[in-house]
């Protein structure tokens, strides 16, 4: 809870900069924040806080994907200098809300019970409807932020029913009773309706088909920036507060909801993919490649193994630095051309190779590529989901080679055109070439000794 504390207070004070006209200084005051939120995640809990452990438990796992979190938003405000540049006016607010939806995501690694699990969704929620809408002046940015506030809030209203339903039969809302009372009463018919309406909630809120619809277009109008934010930190909370929810509170009824669930992965990787292939705008691509993954990632709940809470954390991590990757490449595009049609990309490896490089990289890596962290990922949940799922696998191995044809798209757009489209002296700054060479570093080096995660993690 320190370190959820620590984020707190970053994001207030880089909020109240605006105030004081210093909003420039509020990515500053975010990284300065974030460095040392890092720094105390890999400490000892103080025993202050052990009197709120049955709402929030900062355990091993709740700290290996905080500091996924936390690394992850990171690299994006480094990114943000030169995002954000026309949004001088009211910067501070968005890396203060940005901040706060990360606060979100740090509940949802720990909660105990279902109240702290509805308000961490609602906390990472919030602000996003507002991010989503950052762009004052673009239609596109506004219909994004009203489609998607709109849409979370009828999520949220099946998540609130399914919640008094399961309080309806347990009497609790703690998480290991509601566990206990599923093993005593797997038949129970309200548990199983409260289960089912709580899954169909948190399907939306990462993404999965058919509760996918409002992701491309929100994905789309948002800021790019945001839209990394939220294909990569969101995904990682979402995810973790999904799994946790399952496999612990719901795994007395895991029959009742695990079919279901393979359901909405075939819907979702056969979708996905096949109108990820129609896209002729980049953006829109990786909003249906951010819908593919989250059917990949839902892989994680069959077969599990002891190694299953590491695979899920292992695969989100390679996303999140491809996710970075990639659209550090789409914002300086959109930033010079104000377009991220796969027209705008041609020849950019002619006058940014390194930018077009880690692009490359970061789709081959979502693609699974062999020597890419991504490969590792998708191979650890593969092997994993092997074991009672076979026909699952399948589905995801053909998404995966249908995959490669539109990312392959941008890359030939980058890299197979004689002459460059950008007739322009602005270069990439300093900033954007370190993160570039992190994120080609990690992605490759996690891809050939995955052994790495483990122990940069402290695990």
């Amino acid at each position: 809870m320190s370190v959820l504390i620590i984020v707190f207070l970053t994001a207030v004070i880089a909020l109240f900069s605006g105030v004081f006209e210093h909003g420039k200084f509020a990515r500053y005051i975010g990284i300065l924040g974030l460095i040392i939120a890092l720094y105390v995640s890999f400490l000892p809990e103080c025993s202050f806080f052990e009197q709120y452990k049955n709402m929030y438990d900062y355990g091993q796992n709740t700290a290996l994907f905080t500091k996924i979190s936390i690394v992850t938003t990171l690299l994006l405000f480094f990114l943000g200098g030169f995002a954000f540049s026309n949004h001088r006016s009211h910067q501070s607010e968005l890396y203060a809300l940005m901040l706060f939806a990360l606060c979100g995501g740090i509940i949802l690694f720990g909660f105990q019970n279902l109240v702290t699990l509805f308000l961490g969704i609602e906390i990472l929620s919030i602000p996003l409807y507002v991010m989503a809408g950052a762009n004052k002046t673009d239609l596109r940015s506004n219909e994004a932020s009203i489609k998607y506030f709109l849409m979370g809030a009828f999520a949220t209203g099946f998540l609130l029913f399914g919640i008094a339903f399961v309080y309806g039969s347990v009497g609790s809302f703690d998480l290991y009773k509601i566990h206990d009372f599923g093993m005593a009463n797997p038949k129970n018919v309200m548990l199983i309706l409260g289960v089912l309406l709580m899954l169909c909630a948190l399907a939306f809120k990462v993404a999965l088909a058919p509760f996918h619809m409002w992701s491309p277009d929100v994905y789309y109008g948002a800021p790019s920036l945001i839209t990394a934010f939220m294909a990569s930190v969101v995904k990682i909370s979402g995810f973790y507060g999904f799994f946790r929810l399952m496999t612990i509170g719901f795994a007395g009824v895991t029959q009742d909801w695990i079919n279901v669930l393979g359901v909405f992965l075939i819907i979702t990787l056969f979708l996905a993919n096949a109108m990820g292939l129609a896209q002729t705008n980049a953006k829109r691509m990786l909003a249906y490649s951010s819908v593919s993954h989250a059917g990949y990632i839902g892989l994680v709940f069959f077969g599990m193994t002891a190694l299953s809470t590491y695979n899920l954390a292992f695969y989100l991590f390679a996303y999140s630095l491809s996710t970075v990757g990639v659209f550090m490449c789409l914002i300086w595009v959109e930033k010079l051309k104000r377009e991220t049609s796969f027209g705008a990309f041609k020849g950019l490896a002619k006058s940014e190779p390194l930018l077009a490089t880690v692009a490359a990289i970061s789709m081959l890596s979502m693609a699974g590529v062999p020597l890419t962290a991504g490969f590792m990922g998708k191979f650890a949940l593969f092997s994993q989901a092997m074991n009672g799922a076979a026909f699952l696998v399948l589905i995801a191995v053909l998404g995966s080679a249908i995959s490669i044809a539109y990312y392959l798209r941008l890359i030939i757009a980058m890299f197979f055109f004689k002459e460059t489209t950008f007739k322009t002296s602005e270069k990439v700054t300093l900033t954007y070439n370190i993160v570039a060479i992190f994120v080609i570093a990690s992605i490759i080096l996690l891809g050939v000794f995955p052994d790495l995660f483990a122990r940069q993690f402290g695990l």
